[in-house]
């Protein structure tokens, strides 16, 4: 590959910034959130949205919790200017939303802006202009002094018309677009030019906008500039420090939290990170990172799936299955081992909860693999664990116990794991749980009837002693009787078989009640020197014991 075309240099601050202070820094509490899907995503969609998919957006990130939301590009088409129209006219603003307004910094498209926020109460004009030198060379065509003087005409233009309209509230915002490529001297000397026209004061803050426009860099040298121009700006209590990461490396979001960690107040962004070529930055996942760590994100993620349908359905593009926090597998184990300590994860939560008395939902979270509660975000724990043929007894356990309530013994999971196995080998495929159900239930709980139960009456001979008196039919259609007697449901029954002819002895035994009142019996016997497992469900306890030790004794005889 041509690596030699690619050497790049990147914008370093002025003394290679060796006091940096914000690797020490943690982020303490959520940023002012500004979403751009409605004008930076809107325009990077092949289809861009009609009014119907806008309207159903902007509702969406108000009902989310937030509070300015760049709403569109009113002089790029007639449709931008009459969605904006639309929300002023329709009073579909609520008072504690700021809608912004983007226009590049050109005269005619300035004075259409200004068309478009006729009788707005309160809103953000957003300035925008590339800075750094290879636009200003091959795009304007401008030296660095000229382009300096072409933008504060702009943003004397921006002031004159919004002292044309004072009943509204107007605050302004600059981006000096393709931030993070510009000399840090030049942009920082112009930013602090904006401010100083648009008169910023800490009771009407401008927002200065820092736009990784295509991301060229590590993370880290885009703290290192946000930093620098945090500690060096002009009025520094009369800007709110807003950044916009692009994708274009796959670290927008590591370039948000370092710009946090540097100073910045604010971040524009995308839900699920739509926008031109690989994206802006996403605000679910910067949110959800945020939730992770115990700080209130201050938007509404608690049904993400519902968020994530209506942005599928908005910008007409699917969210990919491993996107962080809302992809369809991103709570999903397949391999053996994850889901096996998933499975005891979510034990140990349970058990927890009992010894304190409290709800599951109380307790903090602490299990493997698993960064949050799905719950926390509408989502179930029945597709936490999938099964394929790279799964193991641990997650082919979890499904049956949350499904089916069913709380395999640890020598039953290692069994019915093998028999699993086997289907998965076979089919190539992944098995619902609706399939596991069919083949434990044709594994253990069906077997060939060789031996049938036709009658279980149980007597209590003494306070330590059971006696089961069964009725059995054999493979013939005959029916035998027989009693067996012994200390517990399973001996007795183990004595019965085997006064009928059927000789079995006990491995190992266990019940559990089921939520509907009746039992799981499990049992581990052999049977002519052949062990078996098997299993039964019943609404009386003793049938349920003596019907697991006949399905073991009729799998003898299937296998045979």
């Amino acid at each position: 590959m041509p690596v030699h075309r690619y050497g790049r240099v990147a914008e370093r601050v002025p003394g290679g910034w060796a006091d940096r202070a914000w690797p020490g820094r943690t982020i303490g509490h959520a940023p002012l959130w500004a979403s751009v899907d409605l004008r930076d995503g809107n325009q990077a969609l092949a289809d861009p949205m009609d009014a119907a998919r806008k309207g159903r957006m902007f509702d969406l990130l108000v009902g989310m919790g937030f509070k300015e939301i760049e709403v569109g590009y009113p002089a790029a088409s007639q449709a931008e200017f009459d969605f904006v129209r639309e929300l002023i006219e329709q009073d579909r603003v609520p008072d504690d939303v700021t809608i912004v307004v983007f226009t590049p910094a050109r005269e005619e498209l300035i004075e259409r802006t200004f068309e478009a926020l006729r009788g707005v109460r309160q809103a953000v004009v957003h300035l925008c202009l590339a800075t750094a030198c290879l636009w200003r060379e091959t795009v304007f065509h401008m030296s660095a002094g000229e382009l300096q003087a072409f933008t504060l005409r702009a943003v004397e233009q921006v002031a004159r018309l919004a002292a044309k309209m004072p009943g509204a509230q107007l605050r302004y915002e600059f981006s000096p677009e393709t931030f993070n490529v510009t000399e840090p001297n030049y942009v920082l000397e112009l930013c602090d030019a904006v401010t100083a026209r648009w008169d910023a004061a800490p009771d009407r803050p401008v927002t200065l906008n820092l736009p990784t426009t295509v991301e060229t860099d590590t993370p880290d040298v885009f703290a290192d500039q946000v930093e620098w121009m945090h500690r060096n700006l002009d009025r520094r209590d009369s800007v709110i420090l807003s950044v916009h990461p692009h994708n274009d490396r796959g670290t927008a979001v590591a370039s948000a939290e370092l710009a946090l960690m540097a100073g910045a107040d604010r971040i524009e962004g995308t839900l699920f990170g739509n926008g031109e070529r690989t994206g802006n930055v996403c605000l679910a996942t910067l949110a959800m990172n945020l939730f992770s760590h115990g700080i209130d994100p201050q938007l509404d993620f608690s049904d993400i799936d519902s968020v994530r349908r209506t942005v599928e359905t908005c910008n007409q593009m699917p969210v990919p299955a491993r996107h962080p926090y809302a992809g369809d597998l991103v709570y999903t184990a397949f391999s053996g081992t994850h889901q096996d300590a998933i499975a005891k994860g979510l034990a140990a939560l349970e058990q927890a909860a009992r010894q304190h008395g409290t709800s599951l939902r109380d307790q903090p979270w602490q299990v493997p693999y698993l960064p949050i509660d799905p719950q926390d975000v509408g989502r179930t724990y029945e597709s936490v664990v999938r099964v394929n043929s790279q799964s193991g007894k641990g997650g082919i356990a979890q499904i049956l116990k949350t499904h089916y309530h069913l709380d395999l013994p640890r020598e039953l999971r290692v069994d019915f794991a093998r028999a699993v196995q086997q289907i998965t080998d076979r089919t190539g495929t992944e098995l619902t749980s609706q399939h596991l159900w069919e083949a434990f239930t044709d594994t253990y709980l069906e077997p060939h009837p060789w031996l049938l139960l036709k009658e279980c009456r149980q007597e209590q001979a003494a306070p330590d002693s059971v006696t089961l008196h069964l009725t059995l039919a054999g493979p013939d259609g005959s029916e035998v009787h027989s009693t067996g007697t012994g200390p517990t449901h399973q001996d007795a029954a183990a004595d019965a078989l085997t006064r009928a002819g059927h000789p079995v002895t006990l491995l190992h035994h266990h019940t559990h009640p089921l939520p509907d009142q009746g039992t799981a019996a499990y049992t581990h016997l052999t049977h002519h020197n052949t062990a078996l497992h098997a299993a039964a469900l019943h609404q009386d306890a003793a049938t349920a014991t003596t019907t697991a030790l006949l399905n073991a004794i009729n799998r003898a005889h299937t296998a045979s």
